[in-house]
This record gives structure tokens, sequence and C-alpha cells, in this order.
């Protein structure tokens, strides 16, 4: 007896758009998404076993149509190659990816609603992320919603979080808001925290604390 097997007429990674096309309309889009990138990149740097997208599609079985990808503004795996056979990916595929889905997906409102509230979030529910985080610092009274809110998924329905920082033990990261400097920008970011609630230094301000103290010792030799 012949098995059939569905992911014979699923396409590859190289048939696949690396993304939905659509251009964002607000700058965070991109920057907090790649600042959570440039941190978790510093503190994993030990770590092979995680990927982290900004803004690329995500291709799964849980839609409509498979070739239609869903494209967060930025999410985590754990348990997968941080690269590809020393490649980068053009878009994650689901089914390319040993079945992983995302653990973590984070959407940044913008101007123009993008269905982070509606649609995205039972998409994602769907797909069975596991936690879901919509950063909304601009809109969110008009949205009606929190500047800040976390998803975690139970029994297949989100369920809104308290807390922040707050911890996810699964990913081991928590996460949360602090004002800070980021490319010269000082505002509110997202950052990651540790499991007491610390927040991790970026490598800015790690950067700039060598700095420093290079300076003083320069200037203590000088004395001397």
């Amino acid at each position: 007896m012949v098995r059939f097997n569905s992911k014979i007429d699923l396409p590859s990674s190289d048939e696949l758009p690396d993304c939905d096309g659509l251009p964002v309309d607000n700058e965070l889009q991109t920057l907090v998404p790649n600042f959570l990138g440039l941190i978790i990149a510093f503190i994993w740097s030990n770590r092979y076993n995680w990927f982290w997208g900004v803004n690329m599609g995500v291709y799964h079985t849980t839609g409509l149509n498979p070739r239609v990808p869903i494209v967060p503004d930025a999410f985590l795996s754990l348990g997968v190659e941080r690269t590809k056979r020393n490649q980068l990916r053009k878009s994650y595929v689901v089914w390319e990816e040993n079945e992983v889905v995302p653990s973590f997906v984070l959407e940044v409102v913008s101007q123009t609603p993008d269905g982070e509230y509606h649609e995205k979030i039972n998409a994602y529910a769907q797909m069975g992320v596991l936690y879901y985080v919509i950063y909304n610092p601009d809109f969110w009274r008009t949205d009606q919603h929190q500047p800040f809110e976390v998803y975690r998924l139970v029994n297949g329905v989100y369920q809104s979080q308290i807390g922040e920082p707050f911890w996810m033990p699964e990913i081991g990261l928590g996460i949360g808001r602090s004002v800070g400097e980021h490319l010269g920008l000082q505002r509110e970011w997202l950052y990651w925290y540790d499991q007491k609630g610390n927040r991790f230094s970026t490598p800015e301000e790690l950067l700039n604390r060598y700095r420093e103290r290079f300076g003083e010792l320069a200037e203590n030799e000088e004395v001397s």
C-alpha cells in the first residue's frame, strides 16, 4: 500500500518568496525587532539551536494555503539550526524545520492596522505559537488596548498574561519595556530580562562601559 504524504506537494523554500512584499509604515517595526535580535545574538552567542527572524515569511500548513506566508515583525524558534547548512534563510518554512513552529512572535503595531488583534492572533494560535507579544506604544488608546500585551497559548487559546517584565520559562527569557538609548535615540524600547527581572545589557551599553573604564585607566596612568 502506498501511503499518501502531503509533504510531497509542498513547495521548497527556494520556490517561495521571503516576505509578503508589503512595506512598513512605522520605523519602530524594524528598529525594535532588530534591537531585540542584536541583544539575543549577544547573550546567546554560544548557542546554535535558535533562530530569530525579522519581517520574514513564515510558511505553515495550518492556514488556507501553505504558499501564503504570515509575516511577523519578529519571531523566535527554538531547537532549530542557527543557519541552514551554513546558509542564511530566505524564509522560515515549517515543514523544512522538522515542523518546529516559532515559540515566540512579536508584532509592533503601526499606523495602518494589520490584524494584530484579530486575524494574526487567530493564525498564531492555530499554528501553535506559545507566546504572542503585541507592542503598541503609539496607538494603544485608539486601539483600546494596552501598549504592551503578552499572550500565552493555553489549550489552543491565547490567554492574556500579567506582570512586567514577563518571564517565559519555556524560552528562558523575560521581556519587558525600559527607557534606554539605541542608535542615539533615547526612548522606550523592548528588552530581554533574566528570571530575576534583571535587564540584559545591550552591546552598545557594554561598549560604552568599556570605553569609560578604558578612559579611567588611561587617566590614572597619566597621573602616575
